[in-house]
């Protein structure tokens, strides 16, 4: 269950040193900043002004940057194009990842347990992000979190928000089975249970997906996707469990309003 975080190897010296910086892209990238603070676009002379470049640099720079799609003229005036937009979207995601790895990560450390974000989507149970520390670690996944959904808070709380239909489909591709002596035994029985869950209750499974470990997950409303929120906890911990989740269901419903956006990625 752990989303390891990319790692970015430190810049050298001759990375950041001012002779190795390239003039013409510093002052393409000018340029583009240039029309995207002009709303209503803006003639190549009014560009190559407010970028501080001599006219002819400009015109170059702006058919080159309206060649590859990151501008565009109509009437002669330009416009940021379709791939710096591609840009802007892909920037605007990974600035909605970054605030919900930072909520969690608050969480985290007020609750003092992992907390696991996740989502049903395509037919498939992913984990979208989590955060752990070495004091907190987050459960290993030993058998392929995406087929034993069956089997841990996460997936059962997923599972209990699809219909039936769409419940069924998944498990016929992903049956019951059980990895521990503590997993619920057939799919009749999980149904059952799955039913039983209140619109807004916790739920929770001790020790089913691994040994020694609790857990609990927290339904969430984001228009028609499932999704959780859950913790983990060692099992003499277990007493914690219930109490913690309550507190995460009351952070949660602190900050969804704001955070709804931030998680639909």
């Amino acid at each position: 269950m752990r989303v390891p975080s990319p790692k970015r190897p430190p810049a050298s010296a001759a990375e950041t040193h001012p002779t190795t910086l390239i003039g013409s892209v510093q002052r393409a990238m000018r340029l583009l900043e240039a029309v995207a603070a002009r709303q209503h676009g803006a003639p190549a002379k009014q560009l190559a002004r407010d970028a501080g470049l001599a006219l002819p640099t400009a015109y170059h720079l702006l058919r080159t940057l309206t060649h590859e799609g990151y501008l565009h003229r109509d009437k002669g005036l330009f416009f940021l194009g379709e791939a710096a937009e591609r840009l802007s979207s892909s920037g605007a995601q990974q600035k909605r990842r970054s605030t919900v790895s930072d909520v969690l990560a608050h969480w985290r450390d007020i609750i003092g347990a992992p907390v696991y974000y996740a989502v049903y989507r395509e037919g498939e149970i992913e984990v979208m992000c989590v955060a752990d520390s070495p004091g907190n670690p987050a459960v290993e996944e030993w058998a392929d979190f995406r087929e034993t959904g069956h089997a841990h808070a996460v997936g059962q709380c997923l599972l209990s928000q699809l219909g039936e239909e769409a419940r069924s489909d998944h498990l016929d591709r992903y049956p019951v089975q059980a990895i521990t002596p503590y997993t619920v035994r057939d799919e009749q029985a999980l149904s059952w249970r799955l039913n039983r869950i209140g619109r807004m209750e916790p739920v929770v499974e001790r020790q089913e997906y691994a040994l020694g470990t609790v857990c609990a997950a927290l339904p969430l409303t984001l228009g028609t996707t499932a999704a959780t929120m859950a913790i983990s906890l060692p099992s003499h911990q277990s007493d914690r469990l219930l109490p913690a989740a309550r507190q995460l269901q009351d952070e949660i419903g602190r900050l969804l309003g704001t955070l709804a956006l931030s998680i639909s990625i």
